[in-house]
């Protein structure tokens, strides 16, 4: 083997010296289950959790937000915050967000408490805050606004979102199981507002007022072969972002059987459709939660390496866990989470050969059986994008 290797090397280093960074292609090559932890032990929240990882009180690390609830337990908002580094998040203590002087809550109505998103939602002046977007299970949606500091946010007890026209505006309604996500979906630079619920489609709309002060007029449905998008088992989840490297927002969604669904844009970044769907997997198996858990995700760089990861919530026996999913880069083949030397010795007991299926995770270009040379090419632009494991 040790000729092969080294004309692979010799190879290898005049890609690099030709490469001009990471290689194109579906980023979420997700890795196994792992679940996140608070003082050493799993999180577990009352009811449905719906984690997402922000900048809480602006240090420069990413920190923990989780709704809870729902059933019989009233929805809030808890927060961990980050005491650990970058690159590996560790997490003590919760506190739960504030609105006025009392826990901020949302109905226990079904399968649902509270859904939050952090946002900056109405351009504050002289500074900017961040706000809180809150699906409810009844179907409708709050924005609270921060009163305190970006730095120590607390919140007013909330306004209901509306639509309709002047004068004949009422409060977004979906239904069931409003999951908020903000996202400029029509490309003109002014945030609107993409709503999941409990009938699978994804709601949108779009923001006819300005950036800063968002005014919506009609709701619409995102779009799958020409009719309304209906995510299959219902309780869509939407988050919306480019997620295969085309340019083009993407969709990606939960449902209520605990799968992460995964929707190729067919359209235009400016007017996204789509058609059809493919199930995500995790270490090469269709993400499937247990049970009918209601997964609802956000994507995320975990662990500061430049990879989109993500976060699920779900409602867990014994209550919602975080699941945490985090991004193989492609050439990881030993699946520590770094390419490496390691990772192109084994990629090279692969070298070409032909007809050999996924090839142990060496046929990184186009996923044709084959080893060659451009799967050494898209080995090596991972090499050299220096992803270490955390």
């Amino acid at each position: 083997m040790r000729p092969v290797v080294l004309v692979l090397l010799v190879v290898c280093t005049l890609l690099i010296c030709a490469s001009d960074g990471f290689a194109n292609g579906l980023v979420l090559n997700l890795g196994p289950e792992e679940f996140v932890e608070a003082n050493g032990v799993d999180i577990v929240v009352p009811g449905y959790s719906v984690p997402s990882f922000v900048d809480w009180n602006n240090d420069n690390l990413n920190d923990l937000v989780i709704g809870e609830g729902g059933g019989a337990t009233r929805g809030k908002v808890r927060v961990y915050l980050n005491v650990g580094t970058e690159s590996n998040p560790q997490f003590l203590d919760y506190f739960y967000a504030q609105s006025g002087s009392s826990d901020l809550n949302c109905p226990p109505v079904g399968c649902m408490g509270c859904f939050p998103r952090v946002v900056y939602w109405n351009g504050d002046e002289p500074n900017n805050l961040k706000d809180l977007l809150v699906g409810q299970a009844d179907g409708t949606v709050k924005i609270f606004f921060n009163i305190g500091t970006d730095e120590s946010p607390t919140f007013d007890g909330g306004t209901f979102l509306q639509v309709g026209q002047t004068g004949a505006k009422k409060n977004i309604d979906v239904g069931d199981r409003a999951t908020p996500t903000v996202v400029d979906w029509n490309g003109d630079s002014r945030k609107d507002l993409v709503v999941g619920g409990l009938d699978g489609r994804i709601h949108i709309f779009l923001n006819g007022g300005t950036d800063t002060s968002p005014n919506f007029f009609t709701e619409t449905f995102a779009q799958a072969s020409g009719s309304p998008l209906v995510v299959p088992g219902q309780r869509s989840s939407p988050v919306v972002l480019d997620l295969n490297g085309d340019g083009k927002k993407d969709l990606l969604t939960g449902n209520t059987d605990g799968q992460l669904l995964f929707y190729n844009n067919v359209a235009t970044d400016a007017a996204p459709a789509f058609s059809g769907y493919i199930r995500v997997d995790s270490n090469g198996v269709p993400i499937d939660l247990s049970g009918t858990p209601r997964s609802r995700p956000f994507v995320c760089d975990w662990t500061g390496d430049g990879y989109l990861d993500v976060l699920i919530g779900a409602g867990d026996v014994g209550g919602g866990k975080v699941h945490l999913y985090r991004t193989m880069p492609p050439g990881d083949i030993n699946k520590d989470y770094a390419v490496d030397f390691v990772d192109f010795a084994l990629f090279a007991q692969y070298w070409l050969q032909t007809g050999c299926g996924k090839c142990g995770g060496a046929d990184l270009a186009g996923s044709d059986g084959n080893v060659d040379i451009n799967d050494l090419q898209q080995f090596t632009e991972n090499w050299l994008a220096g992803v270490s494991a955390p």
